[in-house]
């Protein structure tokens, strides 16, 4: 049997947390459920913070009966998960706060509904709390399971694994797992647990439907009256659902980049999911040859590029300035990111040789914007070794990128 269920799997991101008690009274981190945060917060606290699961009924139950006196027999330091259950709490812990000011390192939150949890915090604790996202595993925390060494030693077996596994710690960490059925279980539990229970979404039925006609269009520029249409629902429930799948962490609208770059641009998002787990899930793709010969192949390699570089930087507690390009005459650039006004260009391609004409775009993208500060282009693909196109751009692989992505820490 292969699995890794009793080792803890270290995460990026506790260097952040552990640096931020020092400086706040409280911290924050939400993200998807079953991310691994409830994992992460009593390995790195559970010395000093006495951990309460709001997953409990009974424990719900007496916090939300007496707020205050729960809170005052809980302990000096605590941590308190899933609070999204009991949003009463966070009022009392300002007030616990703000008698003792001074104070760092009380409380530990933790949520899976991102959109609730900092809604409620943000009218309650600002400027007491420091607030983090916690993502399923990236590429680099994957490779701290000892039996996937192999199997993640290329990019591409990288890439199979996060579509055909997931990233999500219990199905990556346990391999004995039926992967499809846990990915099943998992969306009939966030729909019945999250959706139902917090959100008005209508039929459940039809908020499934629209995952799935989400994921068949990941990577793409996001069409609010298309999805409208196919559904049969109105644009204003499109944008509720999507509110909903943003908050729990399920999907990420990478925006346009359009500063001071006119109306030639489009200014609609592009929509990628967090885990390429559930998106193949969704679409039916369930072995390596209808991953990488289907139709959605090139699709999937970019929202993978996409997702590890969100991993990269939320799960060391840094929130990037990510962005796409595409102007009206179809100049289209994959990902760029912002770092101290300059702009860095990265087309993305799943292919093994690349070739000079995948140049062309960050070519005439630097000509066209050339009054911007443009850094050299990058093209990221399957390739083993880094290679120069052009001038201009270069082909780089997955541990390169990776690499590459230190400068912007």
């Amino acid at each position: 049997m292969l699995r890794q269920k009793d080792k803890y799997i270290p995460r990026f991101i506790e260097k952040a947390l552990k640096n931020s008690l020092k400086y706040f009274p409280a911290l924050a981190l939400s993200g998807p459920r079953q991310s691994g945060k409830s994992t992460l917060v009593k390995h790195i606290f559970s010395k000093t913070h006495t951990f309460i699961s709001f997953d409990d009924p009974v424990t719900r139950e007496m916090a939300i009966s007496d707020p205050r006196l729960f809170l005052e027999t809980c302990g000096e330091k605590i941590i308190l998960d899933e609070i999204q259950y009991v949003p009463e709490l966070l009022a009392y812990i300002k007030i616990l706060i703000d008698n003792r000011r001074q104070k760092m390192g009380r409380f530990v939150i933790t949520g899976s509904q991102q959109f609730n949890l900092i809604k409620n915090i943000g009218d309650t604790l600002a400027g007491r709390i420091a607030l983090f996202d916690l993502l399923p595993f990236s590429i680099e925390e994957k490779g701290e399971v000892s039996f996937l060494s192999k199997i993640l030693s290329s990019a591409e077996g990288c890439f199979i694994h996060s579509c055909l596994r997931g990233s999500f710690p219990e199905v990556t960490i346990q391999a004995n797992i039926d992967a499809r059925t846990w990915y099943g279980s998992y969306l009939q539990t966030y729909l019945e647990r999250d959706i139902r229970t917090i959100y008005d979404v209508g039929i459940l039925r039809e908020f499934q439907q629209f995952l799935r006609l989400l994921a068949a269009r990941t990577a793409q520029i996001l069409n609010l009256s298309s999805l409208a249409s196919d559904l049969g629902v109105s644009v204003n429930t499109i944008k509720k659902w999507l509110s909903i799948l943003e908050a729990s962490r399920i999907v990420y609208l990478l925006a346009p980049y359009y500063r001071n770059l006119g109306k030639r641009i489009s200014k609609s998002p592009k929509i990628y999911f967090l885990d390429l787990g559930l998106t193949c899930y969704l679409t039916g793709i369930s072995n390596k040859e209808s991953l990488l010969g289907g139709p959605l192949s090139g699709a999937l390699f970019e929202n993978f590029i996409i997702q590890e570089t969100l991993k990269y930087f939320f799960n060391r507690g840094i929130s990037p300035n990510l962005f796409y390009l595409r102007t009206h005459n179809n100049l289209e650039i994959d990902l760029i990111i912002e770092n101290n006004l300059e702009l860095y260009p990265f087309e993305i391609k799943l292919t093994k040789t690349p070739n000079i004409r995948m140049a062309d775009s960050i070519e005439r993208c630097k000509k066209i914007f050339s009054k911007l500060k443009i850094n050299t282009g990058r093209i990221i693909s399957l390739a083993q070794n880094d290679i120069n196109l052009t001038k201009n751009v270069s082909v780089m692989g997955l541990n390169s990128y990776l690499r590459y992505l230190k400068r912007f820490i």
